[in-house]
C-alpha cells in the first residue's frame, strides 16, 4: 500500500512519457530522481527536471510546490551506459526497503537514539570526516574484554564505524553506548522518572577525544598519537602585571584540543569571539607586589593542527534558575578560515608566503572556470592544447608547494598553510544544555555535499543551509565547528578541469 501523502504524476523525457508514476511528497526531490534513475538511466546528477519555480533539487520539499494529482514534469539529461532489461520488477522508491534505498542513493547511515543520546550520535557523526583518526581507530588491535573501560569504549568505537561503513539501515550503537558510561559515569545520570538525562554535546566530544589521546597507539618513531597530531595544537601564553610593569613577563607553552569562541553583546563573527578568548584580565597573587594583582594573560598559536575544532560557548549557569542557559545570538561562521590571525608572529611569518601563494592559485582556478564555462557558452569545441588559463593552475600549483615552510612540513598533522575549510558542524536547539536535541551537519569526503545527521535519519543539504546555523533565534544553532587544513598538493591539470 502506498504511503498516504503520495500523487500520481507524469514525466516527459527524450519523446517518452512515463505515466501514473507514484510520487512520495514528503521524501526529498532526491529520491524522486533515483525513481526515474530507475527508468531512464539517467543519473541523478545529470537530471534536469523543470518544477515549479525552477529547476528539482535534491533537496527539495515536494510539499511545498503544490503538486497535484495527474501533474506533468519535463526531464531533460542523457543517460549513460543504457541499462539492461531488468530481470524482476523496477522496484520505486516506496517500494525499497531503508537499505536499499540509502545504497541507491547513496546516503551515508544514521545512529538510533537510544534515549536523549542525541549528543552522542551527533559526535561520533561528525568526527567521522577526520579520516587519519578512522584509519588508527580500524588498526587498533584491543578487544572489549578489558578492565579497563576506556579501552573498550575505544575498540567498540572502532566496530561501530565498521558497522556504520557496512550497513545500509540506521545502527543501534548499544555496546559503544555502554562503554561510554563505564569510562564516564556522567553520561549515566537518570531523572527523577527514570528516563536517560540529555547530556552536553560538548563535554562527549572532549571526554571522547581525551581517551583516544591515551589509547590509540604511535605508529612511528618521533611521532605522536594521531589525535596530539592532527586535531592538538599549541598555545604561547604570555602572563604580564598590570599593575607592576617592571616584573618579569611569564611565557609557556601549553596543548590545546579545541579554540574556543566566546560569545558578548559585540561579537557578530566567529573570528571576533576567537581574539576575545585569547586575551583576556585574570587576577592572581603577584610574588613582586605581595599581594593579588591584575594580570594580561595573552594567548597565541604556535602549532596549527590539520583538524581545528572551534566551541561556541554559548551555555552559562543561570543560578535563579539553576540551569545551564544558552546565548541565541547570531555569530556568523565561514566556511573557509584564515587561522593565522590567532597565531604567534613567528608562526605568521611562516604561513605568510603559503598564505600569498594558495590566494594566487585560488585566482588563477576561478580564471579557468571562467574559461571553461565561456567555452561551453560559445560552443566553442575542446581541443588538446593546454591554455593559458591551465598553465597558470599548473604555475600556481607548484608556486604553492615551493613555499612551504620546511620545519612545518616535517611537522606531521600540522596545517602549514593556515588556511581552512569547514568540514563539520554540530548544532542544538532548544534553551539550555541539558534539553533540546543535537543535529550533526556534515561534508561527505572531499566532496562539495553534505548531510545532516538527525540520529538515525539521515538526509543531504546543501551549502544554504549549513550558513542558517550561525544563530539568532530558536533554530538549530552552531556549538562546535569542525575545520580542516586546505588541501596545498599539486595536481595534474587537464581540459576536463
Amino acid at each position: 500500500m502506498p504511503p498516504a501523502n503520495t500523487i500520481k504524476v507524469n514525466v516527459k523525457w527524450s519523446g517518452k512519457k512515463f505515466d501514473d508514476l507514484e510520487l512520495n511528497l514528503d521524501e526529498p526531490g532526491l529520491v524522486f530522481k533515483a525513481q526515474l534513475f530507475a527508468l531512464t538511466g539517467v543519473e541523478p546528477d545529470r537530471q534536469k527536471i523543470i518544477a515549479k519555480g525552477g529547476m528539482l533539487k535534491d533537496d527539495t520539499d515536494m510539499n511545498k510546490l503544490g503538486l497535484k494529482n495527474g501533474h506533468n514534469f519535463m526531464m531533460m539529461g542523457t543517460a549513460g551506459e543504457l541499462p539492461k532489461a531488468p530481470e524482476k520488477k523496477i522496484l520505486f522508491a516506496e517500494d525499497m526497503t531503508e537499505a536499499t534505498l540509502n545504497k541507491a542513493m547513496d546516503i551515508p547511515v544514521g545512529l538510533i537514539n537510544m534515549g536523549n543520546t542525541c549528543y552522542m550520535n551527533a559526535t561520533l557523526q561528525c568526527l567521522r570526516v577526520v579520516p587519519e583518526l578512522i584509519q588508527d581507530l580500524q588498526k587498533y588491535s584491543g578487544g572489549t574484554d578489558n578492565l579497563d573501560s576506556r579501552s573498550n569504549m575505544t575498540a567498540s568505537l572502532r566496530d561501530l564505524y565498521r558497522q556504520l561503513n557496512a550497513s545500509g539501515h540506521g545502527v543501534m550503537p548499544v555496546q559503544f553506548l555502554s562503554y561510554l558510561r563505564k569510562a564516564f559515569p556522567q553520561f549515566s545520570q537518570q531523572g527523577n522518572d527514570g528516563v536517560w538525562a540529555q547530556q552536553d554535546a560538548e563535554e562527549c566530544w572532549s571526554q571522547l577525544i581525551s581517551a583516544l589521546k591515551t589509547k590509540l597507539p604511535v605508529h612511528a618513531e618521533g611521532q605522536q598519537n594521531v589525535i596530539s597530531q592532527f586535531m592538538e595544537g599549541e598555545f604561547t601564553t604570555t602572563l604580564k602585571c598590570d599593575e607592576s610593569p617592571e616584573e618579569t613577563a611569564v611565557v609557556t607553552k601549553e596543548k590545546f584540543a579545541k579554540l574556543d569562541c566566546h560569545i558578548t553583546i559585540d561579537v557578530n563573527y566567529l573570528h571576533n569571539g576567537i581574539l576575545h578568548s585569547l586575551d583576556q584580565k585574570i587576577e592572581k597573587n603577584s610574588e613582586s607586589l605581595g599581594r593579588s594583582a591584575v594580570y594580561s594573560k595573552t594567548q597565541r598559536v604556535s602549532r596549527l593542527p590539520a583538524y581545528l575544532t572551534v566551541n561556541f560557548v554559548r551555555f552559562f549557569w543561570k543560578e535563579t534558575e539553576r540551569v545551564k542557559a544558552k546565548i541565541l545570538r547570531k555569530v556568523k561562521f565561514p566556511f573557509e578560515l584564515d587561522a593565522s590571525q590567532f597565531c604567534t608572529p613567528d608562526l605568521q611569518a611562516k604561513l605568510t608566503n603559503t598564505k600569498l601563494k594558495l590566494r594566487e592559485l585560488d585566482n588563477a582556478e576561478t580564471a579557468l572556470k571562467r574559461r571553461h564555462r565561456l567555452d561551453k557558452e560559445s560552443g566553442r569545441m575542446e581541443t588538446d592544447e593546454v591554455s593559458e588559463e591551465q598553465k597558470a593552475v599548473q604555475a600556481a600549483q607548484e608556486a604553492l608547494e615551493g613555499s612551504l615552510d620546511p620545519e612545518l612540513v616535517k611537522d606531521v598533522g600540522c596545517n602549514p598553510s593556515g588556511q581552512y575549510e569547514l568540514a563539520a558542524v554540530l548544532t542544538h536547539i532548544g534553551r539550555t544544555a541539558d534539553s533540546g536535541h543535537y543535529i550533526g551537519w556534515a561534508r561527505k569526503g572531499d566532496t562539495d555535499d553534505w548531510y545532516k545527521y538527525d540520529d538515525d535519519k539521515v538526509s543531504p543539504v546543501s551549502k544554504e543551509d549549513i550558513m542558517k546555523l550561525d544563530g539568532g533565534g530558536d533554530f538549530h544553532v552552531a556549538y562546535l565547528a569542525l575545520y580542516r587544513s586546505r588541501s596545498f598538493k599539486v595536481k595534474s591539470v587537464s581540459k576536463k578541469d
